[in-house]
């Protein structure tokens, strides 16, 4: 039997593995954990199947497979029927991914009307004033996991005054196009340029950005560099390890010597890049 080496198998069905990851990741930015975007995955392609047969297609414990079912359920993307035993279906990905998007629109408008609700009671209670400007002191901070990182670019470009600049691989920016960051970019009206290579499947991207800001990086430059440069006093690189651990991490800084590198890194490459303004059409 030939074995492809791009294939794996949920159970008997045979997946493109460069396909599950970058919907495993846009399922994990609509705040889904990769085991419960793999089990709403599967369901979705294969159909209603019990908890059992689940748990040993998807390679989980069963009493795992439970809880991430239940979460499931709780989110409303994925139903159970009232046969023995029961059968669990995966809402059609349309409906689902509308469904999550009302969902943390809901979520994010409850934070904004408790923001200075919490911000007064905060207030309330004495303590050590903080200086915000710490006198320029260097800081870092490991963001770990999809949350902590999304929100910190999220924060990054939506206080840019001037400039933002993003290198990334064509994986990087599927995942930055469906978290929404690049129409951030355009409301918060500053000037950005990206980098990142460009094929026919990522093309549509960039179909309502101002293509003299978009170069294509060249595909010999390696897939695990990824940053962000914000009006060089701030920026966050990926730190991306080969082996199972999946979970997104990253670094921030506002280091002078750090923000330089990455931005001789990022102006070099960019210089030497010809624009792609015919083929982004």
């Amino acid at each position: 039997m030939v074995i492809i080496a791009n294939t794996m198998q949920l159970g008997t069905f045979p997946v493109d593995k460069t396909n599950y990851e970058e919907i495993r990741d846009a399922l994990v930015s609509f705040g889904l954990t990769p085991n419960q975007s793999k089990i709403f995955f599967y369901l979705g392609k294969i159909g209603a199947k019990t908890a059992s047969d689940i748990a040993k297609a998807v390679n989980v414990p069963r009493s795992e497979t439970y809880h991430l079912l239940t979460a499931l359920q709780n989110k409303g993307i994925v139903e159970a029927s009232f046969q023995h035993p029961i059968q669990f279906t995966a809402l059609p990905i349309k409906k689902a991914v509308n469904l999550l998007i009302s969902t943390e629109t809901e979520r994010l408008n409850k934070l904004k009307k408790s923001g200075p609700v919490l911000e007064e009671i905060w207030e309330k209670i004495p303590g050590v004033t903080s200086n915000e400007e710490d006198d320029g002191e260097e800081k870092f901070k490991v963001l770990q996991g999809g949350n902590q990182v999304n929100s910190k670019i999220f924060d990054m470009i939506l206080n840019a005054k001037k400039e933002c600049r993003i290198l990334g691989s064509e994986k990087d920016f599927m995942k930055f196009y469906h978290a929404n960051f690049l129409d951030a970019l355009e409301e918060n009206n500053v000037d950005y340029k990206l980098l990142t290579p460009i094929s026919k499947k990522s093309k549509y991207i960039f179909e309502d950005t101002d293509k003299s800001k978009v170069r294509s990086l060249c595909s010999t430059v390696k897939e695990n560099l990824c940053f962000l440069i914000k009006d060089d006093d701030e920026v966050l690189f990926f730190i991306k390890n080969e082996g199972n651990n999946k979970e997104m991490r990253a670094i921030w800084t506002n280091s002078e010597t750090i923000i330089y590198s990455k931005a001789l890194l990022f102006n070099n490459m960019w210089t030497n890049t010809e624009s792609d303004e015919a083929d982004l059409k």
